[in-house]
Protein backbone atom coordinates (compact mmCIF):
# COMPACT_ATOMS: atom_id res chain seq x y z
CA UNK A 1 0.00 0.00 0.00
CA UNK A 2 2.94 2.34 -0.62
CA UNK A 3 0.87 4.35 -3.11
CA UNK A 4 -1.21 5.72 -0.19
CA UNK A 5 1.80 7.82 0.82
CA UNK A 6 2.54 9.07 -2.72
CA UNK A 7 0.60 12.27 -3.46
CA UNK A 8 1.38 12.10 -7.19
CA UNK A 9 -0.08 8.60 -7.49
CA UNK A 10 -3.12 9.61 -5.45
CA UNK A 11 -3.63 12.73 -7.56
CA UNK A 12 -3.49 10.59 -10.69
CA UNK A 13 -6.01 8.19 -9.18
CA UNK A 14 -8.31 11.07 -8.27
CA UNK A 15 -8.15 12.57 -11.75
CA UNK A 16 -8.71 9.14 -13.30
CA UNK A 17 -11.77 8.60 -11.09
CA UNK A 18 -13.31 11.99 -11.86
CA UNK A 19 -12.53 11.78 -15.57
CA UNK A 20 -13.84 8.23 -16.00
CA UNK A 21 -17.05 9.02 -14.11
CA UNK A 22 -17.64 12.39 -15.79
CA UNK A 23 -17.12 10.97 -19.26
CA UNK A 24 -20.11 8.65 -18.91
CA UNK A 25 -22.57 11.54 -19.22
CA UNK A 26 -21.41 13.87 -22.04
CA UNK A 27 -20.81 10.78 -24.17
CA UNK A 28 -24.60 10.35 -24.34
CA UNK A 29 -25.59 14.01 -24.54
CA UNK A 30 -23.28 14.79 -27.47
CA UNK A 31 -24.58 11.90 -29.53
CA UNK A 32 -28.20 12.09 -28.39
CA UNK A 33 -28.28 15.81 -29.22
CA UNK A 34 -27.78 14.88 -32.87
CA UNK A 35 -30.47 12.19 -32.60
CA UNK A 36 -32.92 14.77 -31.22
CA UNK A 37 -32.14 17.08 -34.14
CA UNK A 38 -32.96 14.21 -36.51
CA UNK A 39 -36.28 13.21 -34.96
CA UNK A 40 -37.49 16.78 -34.49
CA UNK A 41 -36.56 17.55 -38.09
CA UNK A 42 -38.55 14.52 -39.22
CA UNK A 43 -41.49 15.71 -37.11
CA UNK A 44 -41.46 19.15 -38.72
CA UNK A 45 -41.14 17.68 -42.19
CA UNK A 46 -43.70 14.86 -41.99
CA UNK A 47 -45.92 15.94 -39.06
CA UNK A 48 -45.94 12.29 -38.03
CA UNK A 49 -46.77 12.43 -34.29
CA UNK A 50 -44.45 9.48 -33.56
CA UNK A 51 -41.41 11.68 -34.21
CA UNK A 52 -42.71 14.37 -31.86
CA UNK A 53 -43.31 11.81 -29.13
CA UNK A 54 -39.82 10.38 -29.67
CA UNK A 55 -38.28 13.83 -29.26
CA UNK A 56 -40.16 14.33 -26.00
CA UNK A 57 -39.29 10.89 -24.63
CA UNK A 58 -35.57 10.81 -25.42
CA UNK A 59 -35.03 14.38 -24.24
CA UNK A 60 -35.66 13.10 -20.68
CA UNK A 61 -32.48 11.04 -20.90
CA UNK A 62 -30.66 14.04 -22.33
CA UNK A 63 -31.65 16.20 -19.34
CA UNK A 64 -30.63 13.52 -16.83
CA UNK A 65 -27.20 13.08 -18.40
CA UNK A 66 -26.67 16.82 -18.83
CA UNK A 67 -27.34 17.48 -15.15
CA UNK A 68 -24.92 14.83 -13.92
CA UNK A 69 -22.36 15.88 -16.53
CA UNK A 70 -22.35 19.44 -15.21
CA UNK A 71 -22.15 18.29 -11.59
CA UNK A 72 -19.11 16.10 -12.30
CA UNK A 73 -17.35 18.18 -14.96
CA UNK A 74 -16.74 21.35 -12.99
CA UNK A 75 -14.91 19.65 -10.06
CA UNK A 76 -12.73 17.81 -12.57
CA UNK A 77 -11.49 21.08 -14.08
CA UNK A 78 -10.83 22.54 -10.63
CA UNK A 79 -8.17 19.89 -10.12
CA UNK A 80 -5.89 21.67 -12.57
CA UNK A 81 -5.63 24.40 -9.94
CA UNK A 82 -5.45 22.15 -6.90
CA UNK A 83 -3.70 18.90 -7.76
CA UNK A 84 -1.95 19.98 -10.98
CA UNK A 85 -0.99 23.58 -10.32
CA UNK A 86 2.60 23.29 -11.70
CA UNK A 87 1.21 22.01 -15.00
CA UNK A 88 -1.37 24.81 -15.11
CA UNK A 89 1.32 27.38 -14.49
CA UNK A 90 3.59 25.91 -17.14
CA UNK A 91 0.99 25.24 -19.85
CA UNK A 92 -1.82 27.63 -18.91
CA UNK A 93 -0.87 30.07 -21.65
CA UNK A 94 -2.49 27.71 -24.16
CA UNK A 95 -4.20 24.96 -22.18
CA UNK A 96 -6.14 27.39 -19.99
CA UNK A 97 -7.36 29.32 -23.02
CA UNK A 98 -8.73 26.21 -24.70
CA UNK A 99 -10.50 25.05 -21.53
CA UNK A 100 -11.96 28.56 -21.31
CA UNK A 101 -13.20 28.29 -24.91
CA UNK A 102 -14.98 25.06 -23.98
CA UNK A 103 -16.79 26.76 -21.12
CA UNK A 104 -17.69 30.01 -22.90
CA UNK A 105 -18.28 28.81 -26.46
CA UNK A 106 -19.67 25.33 -25.93
CA UNK A 107 -21.13 24.81 -22.45
CA UNK A 108 -22.78 28.24 -22.33
CA UNK A 109 -24.33 27.73 -25.76
CA UNK A 110 -25.72 24.35 -24.76
CA UNK A 111 -27.00 25.57 -21.40
CA UNK A 112 -28.54 28.76 -22.82
CA UNK A 113 -30.86 26.96 -25.23
CA UNK A 114 -31.48 23.78 -23.23
CA UNK A 115 -34.49 25.23 -21.43
CA UNK A 116 -36.17 26.21 -24.71
CA UNK A 117 -35.49 22.75 -26.14
CA UNK A 118 -36.99 20.98 -23.12
CA UNK A 119 -39.88 23.27 -22.13
CA UNK A 120 -40.59 25.48 -25.10
CA UNK A 121 -42.60 23.09 -27.26
CA UNK A 122 -45.88 24.99 -26.87
CA UNK A 123 -44.34 28.34 -25.96
CA UNK A 124 -42.22 29.27 -28.98
CA UNK A 125 -42.51 29.03 -32.73
CA UNK A 126 -41.61 25.51 -34.05
CA UNK A 127 -38.78 26.96 -36.11
CA UNK A 128 -37.34 28.69 -33.04
CA UNK A 129 -37.65 25.49 -31.04
CA UNK A 130 -35.89 23.48 -33.74
CA UNK A 131 -33.13 26.09 -33.88
CA UNK A 132 -32.72 25.73 -30.11
CA UNK A 133 -32.39 21.95 -30.45
CA UNK A 134 -29.74 22.43 -33.15
CA UNK A 135 -27.81 24.92 -31.02
CA UNK A 136 -27.92 22.58 -28.01
CA UNK A 137 -26.46 19.80 -30.17
CA UNK A 138 -23.81 22.16 -31.57
CA UNK A 139 -22.87 23.30 -28.07
CA UNK A 140 -22.56 19.74 -26.80
CA UNK A 141 -20.33 18.74 -29.70
CA UNK A 142 -18.26 21.92 -29.49
CA UNK A 143 -17.29 20.74 -26.02
CA UNK A 144 -15.87 17.62 -27.63
CA UNK A 145 -13.90 19.75 -30.09
CA UNK A 146 -12.26 21.93 -27.45
CA UNK A 147 -11.62 19.17 -24.89
CA UNK A 148 -10.05 16.97 -27.56
CA UNK A 149 -8.04 19.92 -28.86
CA UNK A 150 -6.58 20.46 -25.39
CA UNK A 151 -5.85 16.78 -24.86
CA UNK A 152 -4.41 16.35 -28.36
CA UNK A 153 -2.04 19.22 -27.69
CA UNK A 154 -0.90 17.39 -24.56
CA UNK A 155 -0.22 14.36 -26.79
CA UNK A 156 1.58 16.25 -29.58
CA UNK A 157 2.53 19.75 -28.34
CA UNK A 158 2.88 22.25 -31.16
CA UNK A 159 2.85 25.98 -31.83
CA UNK A 160 5.48 27.00 -29.30
CA UNK A 161 8.27 25.91 -27.01
CA UNK A 162 9.08 25.33 -23.37
CA UNK A 163 11.16 28.26 -22.06
CA UNK A 164 12.32 28.32 -18.43
CA UNK A 165 9.60 25.88 -17.44
CA UNK A 166 6.76 27.66 -19.24
CA UNK A 167 5.27 26.87 -22.62
CA UNK A 168 5.40 30.00 -24.78
CA UNK A 169 2.92 29.93 -27.66
CA UNK A 170 4.20 31.39 -30.93
CA UNK A 171 1.31 30.29 -33.14
CA UNK A 172 -2.10 29.57 -31.57
CA UNK A 173 -3.50 28.11 -34.78
CA UNK A 174 -0.59 25.70 -35.05
CA UNK A 175 -1.11 24.71 -31.42
CA UNK A 176 -4.85 24.17 -31.97
CA UNK A 177 -4.25 22.25 -35.21
CA UNK A 178 -1.62 20.01 -33.64
CA UNK A 179 -0.91 16.67 -35.37
CA UNK A 180 -3.37 14.68 -33.23
CA UNK A 181 -6.21 17.22 -33.26
CA UNK A 182 -8.31 16.35 -36.33
CA UNK A 183 -8.33 12.57 -35.97
CA UNK A 184 -8.84 12.81 -32.21
CA UNK A 185 -11.89 15.06 -32.58
CA UNK A 186 -13.36 12.85 -35.30
CA UNK A 187 -12.65 9.66 -33.35
CA UNK A 188 -14.37 11.00 -30.23
CA UNK A 189 -17.25 12.50 -32.23
CA UNK A 190 -18.03 9.17 -33.85
CA UNK A 191 -17.49 7.37 -30.52
CA UNK A 192 -20.10 9.51 -28.75
CA UNK A 193 -22.53 9.24 -31.65
CA UNK A 194 -22.05 5.48 -31.96
CA UNK A 195 -22.47 4.98 -28.21
CA UNK A 196 -25.66 7.05 -28.21
CA UNK A 197 -27.10 5.18 -31.18
CA UNK A 198 -26.57 1.80 -29.57
CA UNK A 199 -27.92 3.05 -26.22
CA UNK A 200 -31.06 4.30 -27.97
CA UNK A 201 -31.26 1.06 -29.93
CA UNK A 202 -30.67 -1.02 -26.80
CA UNK A 203 -33.39 0.74 -24.80
CA UNK A 204 -35.74 0.43 -27.77
CA UNK A 205 -34.93 -3.29 -27.99
CA UNK A 206 -35.73 -3.68 -24.29
CA UNK A 207 -39.20 -2.25 -24.79
CA UNK A 208 -39.71 -4.41 -27.88
CA UNK A 209 -38.62 -7.53 -26.00
CA UNK A 210 -41.09 -6.64 -23.26
CA UNK A 211 -43.73 -6.06 -25.96
CA UNK A 212 -44.35 -2.53 -24.74
CA UNK A 213 -45.12 -0.08 -27.56
CA UNK A 214 -43.33 -2.27 -30.10
CA UNK A 215 -44.48 -0.16 -33.03
CA UNK A 216 -43.26 3.02 -31.41
CA UNK A 217 -39.82 1.70 -30.48
CA UNK A 218 -39.29 -0.18 -33.73
CA UNK A 219 -39.13 3.28 -35.28
CA UNK A 220 -36.43 4.56 -32.90
CA UNK A 221 -34.44 1.35 -33.34
CA UNK A 222 -34.51 1.73 -37.11
CA UNK A 223 -33.47 5.39 -36.93
CA UNK A 224 -30.50 4.38 -34.76
CA UNK A 225 -29.68 1.53 -37.13
CA UNK A 226 -29.87 3.77 -40.20
CA UNK A 227 -27.35 6.16 -38.64
CA UNK A 228 -25.13 3.29 -37.44
CA UNK A 229 -24.81 2.04 -41.03
CA UNK A 230 -22.59 5.05 -41.71
CA UNK A 231 -21.11 5.60 -38.25
CA UNK A 232 -19.87 2.08 -37.35
CA UNK A 233 -17.51 1.58 -40.34
CA UNK A 234 -16.35 5.21 -40.24
CA UNK A 235 -15.40 4.84 -36.59
CA UNK A 236 -13.26 1.79 -37.38
CA UNK A 237 -11.51 3.68 -40.18
CA UNK A 238 -10.86 6.81 -38.06
CA UNK A 239 -9.56 4.54 -35.30
CA UNK A 240 -7.11 3.02 -37.76
CA UNK A 241 -5.87 6.50 -38.74
CA UNK A 242 -5.39 7.34 -35.06
CA UNK A 243 -3.33 4.18 -34.62
CA UNK A 244 -1.12 5.21 -37.52
CA UNK A 245 -0.52 8.57 -35.84
CA UNK A 246 0.50 6.86 -32.60
CA UNK A 247 2.99 4.81 -34.63
CA UNK A 248 4.60 7.96 -36.03
CA UNK A 249 4.37 10.35 -33.04
CA UNK A 250 4.26 8.25 -29.85
CA UNK A 251 6.38 5.11 -30.31
CA UNK A 252 6.44 4.31 -26.60
CA UNK A 253 2.64 4.23 -26.48
CA UNK A 254 2.44 2.00 -29.54
CA UNK A 255 4.96 -0.40 -28.02
CA UNK A 256 2.80 -0.62 -24.87
CA UNK A 257 -0.41 -1.01 -26.90
CA UNK A 258 1.11 -3.97 -28.72
CA UNK A 259 3.23 -5.29 -25.81
CA UNK A 260 6.27 -5.11 -28.10
CA UNK A 261 9.46 -5.49 -26.09
CA UNK A 262 11.91 -6.01 -28.94
CA UNK A 263 12.48 -3.64 -31.85
CA UNK A 264 11.94 -4.36 -35.52
CA UNK A 265 13.96 -2.38 -38.07
CA UNK A 266 12.33 -0.46 -40.89
CA UNK A 267 11.55 -2.58 -43.92
CA UNK A 268 11.08 -5.73 -41.87
CA UNK A 269 7.79 -7.46 -41.25
CA UNK A 270 6.43 -7.39 -37.71
CA UNK A 271 4.15 -9.87 -36.00
CA UNK A 272 0.93 -8.75 -34.37
CA UNK A 273 0.12 -9.99 -30.89
CA UNK A 274 -3.49 -11.14 -30.73
CA UNK A 275 -3.49 -11.95 -26.99
CA UNK A 276 -0.62 -11.99 -24.52
CA UNK A 277 0.38 -11.88 -20.86
CA UNK A 278 2.86 -8.97 -20.54
CA UNK A 279 5.48 -9.25 -17.80
CA UNK A 280 6.99 -5.85 -17.05
CA UNK A 281 9.56 -7.13 -14.58
CA UNK A 282 10.97 -9.68 -17.03
CA UNK A 283 10.41 -7.29 -19.98
CA UNK A 284 8.73 -9.95 -22.08
CA UNK A 285 5.40 -11.63 -22.67
CA UNK A 286 5.03 -14.79 -20.64
CA UNK A 287 2.57 -16.16 -23.20
CA UNK A 288 1.13 -14.86 -26.45
CA UNK A 289 -0.61 -15.76 -29.68
CA UNK A 290 0.72 -13.82 -32.66
CA UNK A 291 -0.29 -13.35 -36.27
CA UNK A 292 2.90 -13.40 -38.39
CA UNK A 293 3.68 -10.24 -40.35
CA UNK A 294 0.29 -8.71 -39.53
CA UNK A 295 1.32 -5.50 -37.75
CA UNK A 296 2.70 -3.97 -40.92
CA UNK A 297 -0.64 -4.48 -42.67
CA UNK A 298 -2.55 -3.09 -39.70
CA UNK A 299 -0.51 0.09 -39.43
CA UNK A 300 0.24 0.88 -43.06
CA UNK A 301 -1.69 -1.63 -45.19
CA UNK A 302 1.59 -3.20 -46.26
CA UNK A 303 3.79 -5.98 -45.01
CA UNK A 304 6.90 -3.99 -44.11
CA UNK A 305 6.86 -0.90 -41.91
CA UNK A 306 8.42 2.25 -43.37
CA UNK A 307 9.82 3.23 -39.97
CA UNK A 308 11.38 1.10 -37.23
CA UNK A 309 9.01 -0.40 -34.71
CA UNK A 310 10.79 0.35 -31.47
CA UNK A 311 10.27 -2.04 -28.59
CA UNK A 312 9.84 -1.01 -24.96
CA UNK A 313 13.36 -2.18 -24.11
CA UNK A 314 14.79 0.73 -26.10
CA UNK A 315 13.73 3.14 -23.37
CA UNK A 316 14.71 3.26 -19.75
CA UNK A 317 11.92 2.10 -17.41
CA UNK A 318 11.39 5.67 -16.21
CA UNK A 319 10.90 6.89 -19.80
CA UNK A 320 8.20 4.46 -20.93
CA UNK A 321 4.61 3.68 -19.90
CA UNK A 322 3.91 1.26 -17.09
CA UNK A 323 0.76 -0.82 -16.63
CA UNK A 324 1.48 -2.36 -20.02
CA UNK A 325 -1.12 -5.07 -19.48
CA UNK A 326 -3.83 -2.46 -18.83
CA UNK A 327 -2.93 -0.50 -21.97
CA UNK A 328 -2.64 -3.67 -24.06
CA UNK A 329 -6.05 -5.07 -23.13
CA UNK A 330 -7.84 -1.71 -23.03
CA UNK A 331 -6.79 -1.23 -26.64
CA UNK A 332 -8.06 -4.67 -27.64
CA UNK A 333 -11.31 -4.17 -25.74
CA UNK A 334 -11.97 -0.99 -27.70
CA UNK A 335 -11.23 -2.72 -31.02
CA UNK A 336 -13.37 -5.76 -30.21
CA UNK A 337 -16.37 -3.60 -29.31
CA UNK A 338 -15.96 -1.56 -32.49
CA UNK A 339 -16.11 -4.68 -34.64
CA UNK A 340 -19.00 -6.08 -32.60
CA UNK A 341 -20.96 -2.91 -33.32
CA UNK A 342 -20.18 -3.19 -37.02
CA UNK A 343 -21.24 -6.84 -37.07
CA UNK A 344 -24.48 -6.13 -35.19
CA UNK A 345 -25.22 -3.25 -37.55
CA UNK A 346 -24.64 -5.47 -40.58
CA UNK A 347 -26.82 -8.34 -39.35
CA UNK A 348 -29.59 -5.95 -38.25
CA UNK A 349 -29.54 -4.28 -41.66
CA UNK A 350 -29.94 -7.65 -43.37
CA UNK A 351 -32.92 -8.41 -41.14
CA UNK A 352 -34.38 -5.01 -41.94
CA UNK A 353 -34.07 -5.64 -45.68
CA UNK A 354 -35.79 -9.00 -45.18
CA UNK A 355 -38.74 -7.24 -43.56
CA UNK A 356 -38.05 -8.66 -40.10
CA UNK A 357 -37.98 -5.30 -38.30
CA UNK A 358 -41.51 -4.14 -39.07
CA UNK A 359 -43.82 -3.27 -36.18
CA UNK A 360 -45.66 -6.55 -36.72
CA UNK A 361 -42.63 -8.88 -36.82
CA UNK A 362 -39.90 -7.21 -34.77
CA UNK A 363 -41.09 -8.80 -31.51
CA UNK A 364 -40.15 -12.19 -32.99
CA UNK A 365 -36.47 -11.16 -33.27
CA UNK A 366 -35.74 -11.98 -29.64
CA UNK A 367 -32.06 -12.87 -30.00
CA UNK A 368 -31.42 -9.77 -32.09
CA UNK A 369 -33.13 -7.60 -29.49
CA UNK A 370 -31.01 -9.22 -26.77
CA UNK A 371 -27.88 -8.41 -28.79
CA UNK A 372 -28.92 -4.74 -28.97
CA UNK A 373 -29.56 -4.68 -25.23
CA UNK A 374 -26.08 -6.15 -24.69
CA UNK A 375 -24.63 -3.46 -26.97
CA UNK A 376 -26.11 -0.58 -24.95
CA UNK A 377 -23.35 -0.40 -22.28
CA UNK A 378 -20.51 -1.53 -24.55
CA UNK A 379 -20.01 1.89 -26.10
CA UNK A 380 -19.21 3.33 -22.69
CA UNK A 381 -16.65 0.59 -22.09
CA UNK A 382 -15.06 1.27 -25.48
CA UNK A 383 -14.83 5.01 -24.83
CA UNK A 384 -13.34 4.54 -21.37
CA UNK A 385 -10.89 1.95 -22.73
CA UNK A 386 -9.81 4.37 -25.44
CA UNK A 387 -9.10 7.08 -22.90
CA UNK A 388 -7.11 4.63 -20.76
CA UNK A 389 -4.94 3.90 -23.80
CA UNK A 390 -4.68 7.58 -24.64
CA UNK A 391 -3.74 8.89 -21.19
CA UNK A 392 -2.05 5.99 -19.42
CA UNK A 393 -0.10 5.29 -22.60
CA UNK A 394 1.17 8.90 -22.60
CA UNK A 395 3.00 8.36 -19.32
CA UNK A 396 5.43 9.33 -17.88
CA UNK A 397 4.55 12.63 -19.56
CA UNK A 398 1.73 15.07 -18.94
CA UNK A 399 2.87 17.20 -21.88
CA UNK A 400 4.37 14.53 -24.11
CA UNK A 401 8.16 14.73 -24.23
CA UNK A 402 8.31 18.03 -22.33
CA UNK A 403 6.66 17.99 -18.87
CA UNK A 404 6.77 14.86 -16.76
CA UNK A 405 3.78 13.88 -14.68
CA UNK A 406 5.84 13.87 -11.49
CA UNK A 407 6.75 17.52 -12.16
CA UNK A 408 3.19 18.50 -13.15
CA UNK A 409 1.60 17.48 -9.84
CA UNK A 410 1.15 19.81 -6.88
CA UNK A 411 3.19 19.09 -3.79
CA UNK A 412 0.32 18.22 -1.49
CA UNK A 413 0.29 16.07 1.64
CA UNK A 414 -0.75 12.57 0.64
CA UNK A 415 -3.30 12.51 3.45
CA UNK A 416 -5.08 15.55 1.99
CA UNK A 417 -5.32 13.96 -1.45
CA UNK A 418 -6.53 10.71 0.07
CA UNK A 419 -9.35 12.56 1.84
CA UNK A 420 -10.47 14.33 -1.36
CA UNK A 421 -10.18 11.08 -3.34
CA UNK A 422 -12.37 9.30 -0.79
CA UNK A 423 -14.87 12.15 -0.85
CA UNK A 424 -15.10 12.06 -4.65
CA UNK A 425 -15.54 8.30 -4.64
CA UNK A 426 -18.36 8.56 -2.08
CA UNK A 427 -20.22 11.41 -3.77
CA UNK A 428 -19.87 9.89 -7.23
CA UNK A 429 -21.16 6.56 -5.96
CA UNK A 430 -24.25 8.33 -4.63
CA UNK A 431 -24.68 10.19 -7.91
CA UNK A 432 -24.45 6.94 -9.83
CA UNK A 433 -27.14 5.37 -7.64
CA UNK A 434 -29.31 8.46 -8.23
CA UNK A 435 -28.85 8.18 -12.00
CA UNK A 436 -29.81 4.52 -11.93
CA UNK A 437 -32.90 5.35 -9.90
CA UNK A 438 -34.15 8.22 -12.06
CA UNK A 439 -33.16 6.46 -15.27
CA UNK A 440 -35.08 3.35 -14.24
CA UNK A 441 -38.11 5.53 -13.46
CA UNK A 442 -38.02 6.94 -16.99
CA UNK A 443 -37.77 3.42 -18.37
CA UNK A 444 -40.59 2.05 -16.24
CA UNK A 445 -42.94 4.87 -17.15
CA UNK A 446 -42.09 4.76 -20.83
CA UNK A 447 -43.23 7.35 -23.37
CA UNK A 448 -46.34 9.42 -22.75
CA UNK A 449 -48.35 8.70 -25.87
CA UNK A 450 -51.21 10.91 -24.64
CA UNK A 451 -49.25 14.14 -25.01
CA UNK A 452 -51.14 16.71 -27.10
CA UNK A 453 -49.55 17.17 -30.49
CA UNK A 454 -48.88 20.86 -31.29
CA UNK A 455 -50.97 22.06 -34.22
CA UNK A 456 -53.01 18.85 -34.41
CA UNK A 457 -56.49 18.70 -32.85
CA UNK A 458 -57.19 14.99 -32.45
CA UNK A 459 -59.02 12.62 -30.17
CA UNK A 460 -57.39 9.47 -28.90
CA UNK A 461 -59.06 6.38 -30.47
CA UNK A 462 -61.16 4.13 -28.30
CA UNK A 463 -58.91 1.11 -28.96
CA UNK A 464 -55.13 1.50 -29.36
CA UNK A 465 -54.43 -1.53 -31.53
CA UNK A 466 -50.79 -0.66 -32.19
CA UNK A 467 -49.23 1.27 -29.30
CA UNK A 468 -47.02 4.03 -30.59
CA UNK A 469 -48.84 4.50 -33.89
CA UNK A 470 -50.98 7.65 -34.03
CA UNK A 471 -54.54 7.01 -35.29
CA UNK A 472 -56.72 10.11 -35.75
CA UNK A 473 -60.43 10.02 -34.95
CA UNK A 474 -62.10 10.15 -38.37
CA UNK A 475 -65.73 10.07 -37.18
CA UNK A 476 -68.03 12.98 -38.14
CA UNK A 477 -67.88 15.98 -35.85
CA UNK A 478 -71.44 15.29 -34.62
CA UNK A 479 -70.45 11.75 -33.59
CA UNK A 480 -67.35 13.00 -31.77
CA UNK A 481 -69.51 15.38 -29.75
Amino acid sequence: MEFLSDSVVLSRMQFALTAIFHMLWPVLTTGMGIYLVIVEGLWLKTRNPDYYLHARFWSKFYLLNFGIGVATGIPMEFQFGTNWAPFSEAAGNFFGSVIGFEASWAFMLEAAFLGIMLFGWERVNPAIHYLSTILVAIGANLSTVWILTANSWMQTPAGGELVNGKFIVHDYFQAILNPFMLNSVLHMFFATLETSLFVIGGISAWYILKQRHAGFFSRSLKIALAAAIAVAPLQIYIGHLSGEQVYHYQPTKLAAMEAQWESSPAGQSADWSLVAIPNEKAQKNDWEITVPNALGYILEFKKNLSEPLRGLKEWKPEDRPHLVGLIYYAFRTMIAIGFFFAGLMLFSTLQWLRGKLSAETITQQRWLMRAWILAAPLGYIAVESGWVVRCVGRQPWTLYGQIRTVDAASRLPASNVLVSLTAFATVYSLLFIAVLYFGSRILRRGPNLDLPIPGMETTKPAVDTNPGEFVPDERPVEAQQ
